[in-house]
């Protein structure tokens, strides 16, 4: 798997996942909508961390920077 996710990007889907999280703890969000939106936040949690995103790769899409050689 090579590196498509940027820092920008990471950073927007740990956020989006830690206010997921914090609606869920103070009841804010609950049922079914807080259920998919977990599987969402665990996935934003887990595409950061290991800096791949599988729906990037069809469309070609990285937000990652080019590094000088």
């Amino acid at each position: 798997m090579k590196a498509n996710m940027g820092t920008a990007d990471k950073t927007v889907r740990i956020i989006l996942a830690i206010v997921v999280g914090v609606l869920y703890y103070f009841g804010i969000i609950s049922g079914t909508l807080a259920i998919i939106l977990g599987i969402f936040a665990v996935v934003f949690i887990a595409t950061s961390f290991i800096s791949f995103c599988p729906l990037y790769l069809p469309f070609g899409i990285t937000t990652r920077r080019k590094t000088a050689k």
